[in-house]
């Protein structure tokens, strides 16, 4: 009799054993229990640590409660100015209504992820491609409010979302390229241009100045030739202004020098062939003719 009660005692043992472990659950901290009995919903959400439900007739869904990060993989679309883009981004959620994400939803991750790519598709096609590689703040916001409307019934929330790259044709890549370096180029010009109308500004007030004391010239000339001799050249090549010139001029008082020579007198050339010699008289009985300027005084002493 007491070898019957101490086997009946162990298989009830052996029993409860077993029943405690079919009905004992143990929730993490950053988990809830949705307890479903016969498929309905049994009273509340069970929290985090230790509970109990009845085996076979009750099941336990555990829904995570962490901040989620699922990446969008990549979309192709159009965007507003008819350019060709491959967009992929990331997004973060949390389930804030556990009992929603389980009875509203099927999988409230694949619902997610399917909201995602749809909304970053559509967001796409009402941007322009500046907008999406400067303005990426405005289109996450944008994303986030397209995708935080629907998931609210599921009860999950959108915490952020992030455009994470964009990715251009290579032909788009050269024109922006192109683009980008044609800018460049023009405001190196401009800065350039703008530097040579100053520097003339200045060059022009310093000519005005320079020509009312004519020895600031000599003086900047002196400068110039000190910066360049302390370069230690062997050879220096030294520009005379014909300013300074006109200014020693100026200075230079006139010095007396010699008497002006006498103007030398051109004498008669020989007499060619069949001409008359200057002696003799002319053809028609007048006097001998003289060449161009001859005064007729040195005619006269000639023939004496």
């Amino acid at each position: 009799m007491v070898q019957e009660l101490l086997t009946a005692l162990a298989i009830t043992g052996v029993a409860g054993l077993l029943y405690l472990a079919a009905a004992a659950r143990v929730v993490r901290q950053y988990e809830r229990g949705v307890v479903l009995r016969f498929g309905r919903l049994r009273g509340q959400v069970r929290g985090p640590g230790f509970a109990m439900i009845v085996p076979v007739v009750d099941s336990m869904h555990k829904v995570n409660m962490q901040i989620v990060t699922m990446p969008v993989p990549a979309q192709d679309g159009i965007t507003r100015d008819n350019v060709t883009v491959r967009v992929d981004a990331v997004i973060y959620f949390k389930v804030v209504d556990p009992v929603d994400a389980i009875i509203r939803v099927e999988d409230y991750r694949f619902a997610v992820s399917q909201m995602a790519q749809t909304s970053l598709r559509s967001i796409l096609g009402k941007s322009d491609l500046d907008e999406l590689l400067s303005n990426r703040e405005k289109l996450n916001q944008g994303l986030e409010l397209m995708m935080d409307s629907p998931a609210v019934e599921w009860g999950v929330t959108i915490d952020r979302v992030e455009i994470k790259d964009v990715s251009l044709p290579e032909t788009m890549k050269r024109s922006m390229a192109r683009q980008a370096e044609a800018d460049r180029e023009r405001r190196a010009r401009i800065i350039n241009a703008d530097a040579e109308l100053q520097a003339s500004k200045k060059l022009a007030e310093a000519a005005a100045v320079m020509s009312d004391q004519p020895a600031a010239l000599q003086l900047r000339l002196l400068q110039t030739v000190v910066a360049v001799a302390a370069e230690k050249n062997s050879t220096l090549v030294l520009p005379f202004p014909v300013e300074l010139l006109r200014f020693l001029e100026r200075a230079t008082p006139p010095q007396p020098g010699p008497m002006p020579a006498a103007p030398e007198v051109a004498l008669p050339r020989p007499p060619m062939a069949g001409e008359p010699s200057p002696g003799s008289s002319a053809p028609d009985g007048n006097s001998p003719a003289l060449p161009d300027g001859m005064p007729e005084s040195a005619l006269t002493s000639k023939a004496a």
